[in-house]
């Protein structure tokens, strides 16, 4: 018998105490039991994350934790990006406790909401081809892959792969 309907899941703005280290552990554990990725992942989770923390802007950047049954399970974060008009999208996450329950979906939809109340134009993320999922989710919102280049981080060879979404276009394409 299943009780994965049963689970409680709802997503909200990531500013409890305990929020922002449970992403970089998180990130940390998941990341090595899935793909054996070192502690450089996690160090790069905790820069973003310290960051966030210390000067974020809430009018312009914000941050969701996922949970199920009152547990932490999956977060997203929307920064500023490197030109006024544009966001980053980082570091999605979804534990395997909490898959299969859209939640991924959730936490990017709040993500865009989010960044469109807030002015953006375009919202951008890097991410690396083996997160199959993740990708998916980024491609049934609209994003398209602007570029990828291979890398060797976190202890492997991975392709890179950078991608956006206009939030703002004109379907007649007049505005370019």
């Amino acid at each position: 018998m299943s009780h994965q309907d049963d689970r409680q899941a709802v997503v909200r703005r990531a500013d409890r105490p305990g929020d922002l280290g449970w992403v970089v552990m998180a990130h940390g554990e998941v990341y090595d039991r899935q793909f054996g990725w070192n502690t450089d992942f996690e160090a790069l989770v905790a820069k973003i994350v310290a960051d966030y923390g210390v000067k974020h802007d809430p009018a312009r950047e914000a941050g969701w934790i996922a949970e199920v049954d009152g547990r932490r399970v999956g977060c997203v974060f929307l920064v500023v990006g490197d030109q006024p008009k544009v966001a980053k999208l980082r570091i999605l996450l979804v534990t395997p406790e909490g898959r299969g329950l859209r939640l991924g979906t959730r936490l990017v939809g709040e993500c865009l909401a989010f960044a469109r109340e807030a002015g953006y134009e375009q919202v951008t993320l890097w991410t690396n081809d083996v997160l199959v999922a993740a990708r998916k989710i980024y491609q049934s919102f609209g994003f398209t892959l602007a570029d990828e280049e291979h890398h060797h981080s976190f202890g492997h060879d991975l392709v890179g792969q950078n991608w956006t979404l206009d939030l703002h276009t004109d379907p007649a394409g007049s505005d370019n």
